[in-house]
């Protein structure tokens, strides 16, 4: 299986006003077309530094990023991004806030297709009939779903996803879980997931990449086994005892990763 993602020994501090500040060291990270990875690791480790890298929106200091076979030195429009906070335009509806992307990366796209294309995408994801809603009139789980909407519209080769369910309430993540599901199925990408929920990188994750304490490598890589079920994965897989034991090895890992950042941040 060919990787479309390739991170090969980056490095990468910020500068502050104490000096150089230390975010990932010799990161090495393959994600294969079609793959879906969770990274997960230590709050403040490089988990966003390392989407802005695959996104082409900073350069490491040291070693390469490569899409498809193509080293990354600007941002990338075959790359889409969904965030935590939705941020979707109020003076747009919703219908229109989907299709901006388009309007950038298709400039010769005729109206009907993108119209075409956003409400194929609304109706996936259970919004038809909210098209010419502005965001405020819809609820957080809907906003979300919109902007997952948005950030495929244009059938990037990656999606990038930092904690996009983080603010969200318990059900309705679980719910958007399934959604994701839902659009991989229909939708096919290679998406890189950054999240905190050990639950959530198992439920959705083929891979689940581990990152150490600040400066941040790779630490640990788990290939989820999800219990076998007809159609897409279930919620109550994750009571089994395949998945308590891969999550069970998870927390053994962060909990390495935060004393290995304990360590690094006493000296």
């Amino acid at each position: 299986m060919t990787n479309l993602i390739d991170i090969k020994g980056v490095t990468h501090a910020y500068k502050t006003p104490k000096g150089l500040l230390p975010v990932l060291d010799n990161l090495n990270l393959s994600v294969p077309e079609g793959e879906f990875a969770a990274v997960v690791g230590p709050s403040g480790c490089g988990k966003s530094t390392l989407t802005r890298l695959v996104a082409g929106l900073m350069k490491p200091d040291h070693g390469e990023v490569w899409l498809h076979g193509e080293r990354v030195k600007s941002p990338r429009k075959t790359v889409g991004m969904a965030f935590q906070n939705p941020v979707l335009l109020e003076w747009r509806s919703i219908l229109d806030n989907v299709i901006l992307p388009l309007e950038i990366v298709a400039p010769t796209m005729s109206r009907a297709q993108k119209v075409a294309r956003a409400e194929e995408l609304l109706a996936l994801v259970g919004l038809s009939g909210f098209e010419a809603k502005r965001p405020s009139e819809l609820s957080g789980g809907m906003r979300q779903r919109a902007s997952l909407c948005r950030s495929i519209v244009h059938k990037p080769d990656v999606l990038i996803m930092d904690e996009p369910f983080g603010a969200l309430d318990a059900f309705t993540r679980e719910d958007l879980w399934q959604t994701m599901h839902e659009l991989r199925a229909k939708e096919p990408f290679t998406a890189v997931l950054i999240t905190h929920d050990l639950r959530e990188s198992v439920y959705l994750g083929d891979q689940v990449f581990v990152l150490s304490g600040r400066p941040a490598t790779t630490q640990f890589v788990l290939d989820v086994q999800y219990p076998m079920q007809d159609g897409p994965r279930k919620l109550d897989g994750l009571y089994t005892p395949e998945c308590s034991q891969m999550l069970a090895t998870l927390r053994e890992q962060i909990k390495i990763a935060q004393g290995r950042q304990a360590e690094t941040a006493d000296h």
